[in-house]
């Protein structure tokens, strides 16, 4: 297996579903105590959607999170044992299926919101969700996207590509770190515009300790449908 590619990335999240399941529910990732979780649940409850659609739920927290003020939830995960997590947690309709697999019309319906929190780290499956993710929006629906901050390559290159992954932060309980593709500033936002979705906000939640953001989190609607609202 290719050590930087997307089924490396799967396999790694397949290897550490319990791990990550305690990490999250037992609040032990500060960076989400302190900001990110707190931000894409608000930017998500702005829009006061009736129906969200989150991509790469993972065990299902923010489904969780939204299940009082959101009436109908749906999470998809590409590994099952996540899933397995998510639906004991409740809250919402849960799936297993691929990115690739939601792109070919996996999930039906269409949503206020879709949601990737933290979900997009791979390459040609994100490259693929962006090409279908207008035909989940609603009029009106929007596509938020909330990931690591292009900051985050300060030490690096500042050019697309692969990164080694890394647990630094987490316990010893965590093995085979999952690779991640680093886009810059310019290639996210040409991902969206470049699939129908005219950017409408960005936001960049600051870490309080360290003055630095600790992600950044995009607002992107159908072009299409704005330019007939227009």
């Amino acid at each position: 297996m290719n050590p930087h590619s997307d089924e490396k990335i799967v396999d790694s999240w397949k290897k550490n579903v319990p791990q990550w399941t305690a990490a999250v529910r037992a609040g032990r990732i500060e960076s989400r105590k302190l900001i990110t979780d707190k931000a894409v649940v608000e930017a998500v409850l702005s829009h006061s959607p009736e129906s969200v659609l989150d991509i790469g739920c993972g065990e299902g927290w923010l489904i969780r999170e939204l299940a009082p003020r959101v009436s109908h939830l749906v999470g998809v995960d590409a590994v099952s044992d996540l899933i397995k997590q998510a639906e004991a947690g409740g809250g919402g309709h849960f799936l297993v299926a691929s990115y690739e697999a939601v792109a070919r019309g996996a999930i039906k319906g269409v949503f206020d919101i879709v949601v990737c929190n933290f979900s997009l780290l791979g390459k040609e499956s994100v490259e693929t969700l962006f090409s279908a993710i207008t035909a989940f929006l609603k009029p009106g629906g929007v596509f938020i996207v909330q990931t690591l901050h292009p900051m985050s390559a300060i030490d690096m290159p500042y050019i697309d590509g692969w990164r080694d992954g890394s647990w630094a932060g987490f316990d010893s309980n965590f093995i085979d770190p999952a690779p991640w593709y680093f886009r810059t500033l310019e290639s996210w936002m040409t991902l969206f515009l470049a699939n129908g979705l005219q950017i409408q906000e960005v936001r960049e939640p600051i870490n309080p300790k360290t003055h630095k953001p600790a992600s950044i989190l995009f607002t992107g609607a159908n072009k299409a449908m704005h330019a007939t609202s227009a």
